[in-house]
Order: structure tokens, then sequence, then C-alpha cells
């Protein structure tokens, strides 16, 4: 960033302010940067299910990544974008170690390997530098992840509005060096925002002054539920460690001999996927469990499901789950994040487990199969609780937000 963009956001505020309260009535330039444009996950699915609703709206959109998708986790998309994409290098930027102390000094090496990735850095940002040059008064950079915020930085964004964003927890930050790397590189942002009020707190009490909170938006809205006749538990994640599908299994142990005739359904692929089909076979549920792979029609997926479960050790907002609710399947899932808790009332929609305790999230998958009037009461109340999400309404709170930053 410039100079000023490292001065208090007061004084950035007054010197910005008398270009942005010019933005066009036609819409504004939207910068989202993310660590990849095409990357398969939860960050890939809310970046570009919000440029097409600022797109939309009007908005003039651009998503930018820093580096390709890794082999074997590119999202597919259904057809043409509605809207520019940019990705700043052709192969993933070299890893480096900390030159620490005099050993780390005098490595020759590695100090290349430093050089070599702080130049690419600076040309990187010296590209997004001129895409945002050409945007128009009132333009506005969304920075989905704090690895790529390291590229925004180095770049030029005294002219635009600038919000940095984390899309998981405050604890799943605090037990990685995303904590102390959110602190530094999103402390001059405009607005740092996170997915719940608790996490806003959590920051704010951290020492951040910038916090705001904005949740993420229904991925679909269908007209009806879907009709929850099938004898079928969904699951839709990566095959990762953080997603638990590993204790989603132990879960199902519980449940598969009391319920012969239902199947869990896992769709998702991950580094994790022998490890987990050889735990199935281990656990005895070769049987009862189906691994469907990826799926771009998570509707469609959803469309024979009576539940939905998930045991994530760690989250921010799960989309997943939003997809559940939102297609009016009861969740039964860890209470592992607020971003659960605030999308979920436990009893009311849903129903939570402990962190960890597989017995419990058992037993939550079981009485949603055994009791077809609660499941069938939870899977109505979520498709009608969970509107509050509607994609029309957050974009809403996103142009309210824009104004606000604006004046």
């Amino acid at each position: 960033m410039t100079q000023q963009a490292h001065e208090a956001p007061e004084a950035r505020h007054q010197e910005r302010g008398a270009t942005r309260r010019t933005a066009v009535s036609g819409g504004r330039d939207v910068f989202i940067v993310s660590n990849s444009v095409d990357e398969t996950g939860g960050v890939t699915t809310w970046t570009h299910q919000m440029a097409r609703q600022f797109a939309g709206r009007g908005h003039r959109v651009h998503v930018v990544g820093i580096t390709p998708a890794p082999a074997g986790r590119r999202h597919h998309f259904p057809g043409p974008l509605p809207y520019a994409t940019t990705t700043l290098y052709d192969e993933h930027p070299p890893q480096v170690r900390p030159l620490r102390g005099v050993r780390g000094r005098l490595n020759a090496v590695e100090r290349r390997r430093h050089a070599v990735r702080a130049a690419g850095m600076r040309e990187r940002a010296d590209r997004m530098t001129a895409l945002f040059a050409a945007a128009r008064p009132g333009a506005v950079v969304i920075v989905t992840q704090v690895w790529a915020m390291e590229w925004v930085t180095l770049a030029d964004t005294g002219r635009l509005i600038v919000i940095g964003m984390g899309h998981e927890s405050y604890a799943a930050s605090a037990a990685t060096s995303r904590l102390s790397r959110m602190k530094r590189h999103y402390r001059d942002v405009d607005r740092l925002l996170l997915l719940t009020p608790g996490d806003a707190d959590r920051w704010i009490r951290a020492g951040m002054d910038n916090v705001g909170h904005m949740p993420n938006a229904l991925p679909f809205v269908p007209p009806a539920p879907v009709p929850r006749t099938g004898k079928v538990v969904v699951s839709v994640g990566r095959l990762s460690h953080e997603k638990g599908m590993d204790m989603l299994l132990d879960s199902w142990a519980e449940v598969a001999p009391r319920r012969p005739d239902w199947k869990l359904r896992i769709y998702g692929t991950g580094d994790e996927e022998l490890r987990l089909l050889r735990r199935t076979a281990d656990l005895g549920l070769d049987g009862s469990v189906e691994w469907r792979g990826r799926t771009d029609d998570v509707l469609g997926a959803l469309s024979e499901a009576s539940v939905f479960a998930q045991a994530s050790r760690a989250e921010g907002f799960p989309i997943t789950l939003l997809e559940a609710m939102a297609a009016g399947v009861p969740c039964a899932a860890f209470d592992c994040a607020p971003g659960v808790r605030e999308i979920v009332r436990d009893g009311e929609d849903g129903l939570l487990a402990r962190l960890g305790n597989t017995v419990e999230l058992g037993g939550h998958i079981d009485a949603l199969i055994a009791d077809e009037e609660l499941r069938n009461r939870m899977g109505d109340a979520a498709f009608a609780n969970v509107r509050r999400y509607a994609p029309d309404r957050i974009t809403d709170r996103w142009e309210e937000l824009f104004a606000f930053l604006e004046r």
C-alpha cells in the first residue's frame, strides 16, 4: 500500500473522502482478491456467488487470484463467468523458510529464494496496482484471505476502499500463524469483516479497532423443501482433517447397526480419501457408506436426503450448512464455531453436539432418522429460518457498507 494507507483510518477517510463521494451512479468497480480464482472450497464458492450478486446489481466486478488452483483441486464452473478474472502467477510462488538467527542469515540458498519471491511479489503487486488505477471513483477491494492480502498490501490502494475478511472462526485463526498475520496485514484496512458478531468481538478484544461482521449468503434459494423421503444421510465437504469425516464415520458406526436400511452418502474429495476408505472398512461400514466424490450440484445431492450431517473440527460460517437448511434438510452437526451456532438454532431447526463427542452426534443423527415428525418439523423450520441469509438481503448489507465507508 502507499504511505497514506498506513496512516490512521480517520486520516485515510479524510484524504480519500472527496474522491470516494464521486462514485459513479452506474455502479462501482468491485475487486475480489483471493488466494485462487478457482480452487475448490468454501471461499471460492463465496467469491463467485458474491461476484455474480454484485454484477447483477450493475457493479463492474473483477476477481483476482494470486495463484492457480493446485492439481486436482480446481473448481469447475458451469459456464462463462459474467465478470473478469485474473490470476497473477502461472504457478505457485517459491516456498521460503524464515531466516532465523545467524545461520539463517548466512544461508545463501535460502536468501536467494527470499529475494526471488520478494521480486515476484513486487511484480505481481504492480500488476494489481495497474488494475486498481483503471478503476472508477468509489471502487472497492475485498480481500477474502490474509495470504492474498500480502500482495494487496504491496499494491497502491490509496484511492480505494479496502475490506479484509476472515472466513474462519477466531479460535481457528488463533491456532495458526494467521492470527498474527491478520493483525499485521489487516490493521490498516477500512474494515475487517468476520462472519459472526461473536468472532468480531474476539478480534476487538484482541486489539483491532476496524472490525465488523458479515455472514455468508445462501448459495441458492429453492422454492420448496426437498421431499425428505429417502433413507439417506448426506454430508458434503473436503476429505481433510479439518472437515472431520473420520469422526463422522465413528458417529455413523453408532447409528448403522440400528438403521440397516439407511445410507450415509458422502460427497467430496481430498487428501484423506484413502485413509477414510480404510477406516470405513475397519468399522465394518462398507455396506452403509457411499462415497460419491465431488459434486457441482449440491442441491441435487440434497434432493434425496432426509438428514444432513457435519462433523467438522473447525469452521467459519459453513456454506454446506446453509445449503442443507435452504433445501429444508435438518442438520446434525458439531458445535465447532460461532458460525455454526449462528446458523443452526439448536433444538429448533437442527441438533448440535459437543465438538468431538461422536456418540452424541450419532445420537442426534439417529434421533432425526427415528422420528419422522421431528425430522419434518426441524426441516421446515430450517427452510424458513435460513432465509435471513437470502442473497439479496446480504448484498443489500454489502452495498450499505460500501456507502458508509465511502463517506
